[in-house]
């Protein structure tokens, strides 16, 4: 009985699996494949004119757990930062329209810039095969870190990772970030 909660519990925090294609993801100091596709308002979304700010790019879908448990904590990030120094790019990897508005409906008052790649176009250019897959951009346009999986530890060196990433104004006035 032990032994299966044990189990259970490392494989809520272990990468959810995804059988695709490998194509080599970018790595630390790469410029990031575009994304060239429009967020679930319609507006584009291009990397090139985020410049400027810190960009979160993570990959999701509904039946990822601790894709589910992410999302929120990236929104209260979102939230506490603002848009004028962070961008938080949510997508949808490869799932039917039902199941990615599923998940919007239920985390409604997130603020995050959802994308919806049902043909796993941008999931292929990224080479992501297991879930959630984050990469941090730069204010420069380049990758700074990337992180597979999911950990209360992880989600704790992200914090870290992204506030040494943010400008001092970004910062002045604002606690930290915290999972929710």
């Amino acid at each position: 009985m032990i032994r299966n909660l044990l189990l259970a519990a490392l494989l809520a925090l272990t990468p959810c699996a995804y059988a695709g294609d490998a194509v080599k993801q970018p790595g630390i100091g790469d410029v990031p494949p575009p994304i060239a596709m429009k967020d679930r308002k319609g507006n584009a979304v291009d990397l090139d004119a985020l410049k400027g700010k810190v960009v979160v790019v993570t990959f999701w879908a509904s039946w990822c757990g601790p894709c589910r448990r992410e999302l929120p904590m990236l929104g209260h990030v979102q939230k506490l930062v603002g848009r004028e120094h962070l961008e938080v790019i949510a997508i949808n990897m490869k799932e039917s329209r039902e199941d990615y508005l599923s998940v919007l409906r239920a985390n409604k008052d997130l603020d995050l810039t959802f994308v919806h790649d049902i043909r796993g176009v941008v999931t292929d250019r990224y080479g992501v095969t297991a879930l959630p897959n984050m990469f941090i951009i730069g204010q420069d346009g380049l990758i700074v870190r990337t992180h597979r999986g999911y950990s209360e530890a992880v989600l704790e060196s992200f914090a870290r990772e992204l506030i040494a990433l943010l400008p001092e104004e970004a910062l002045q006035g604002r606690a930290p970030p915290r999972s929710p």
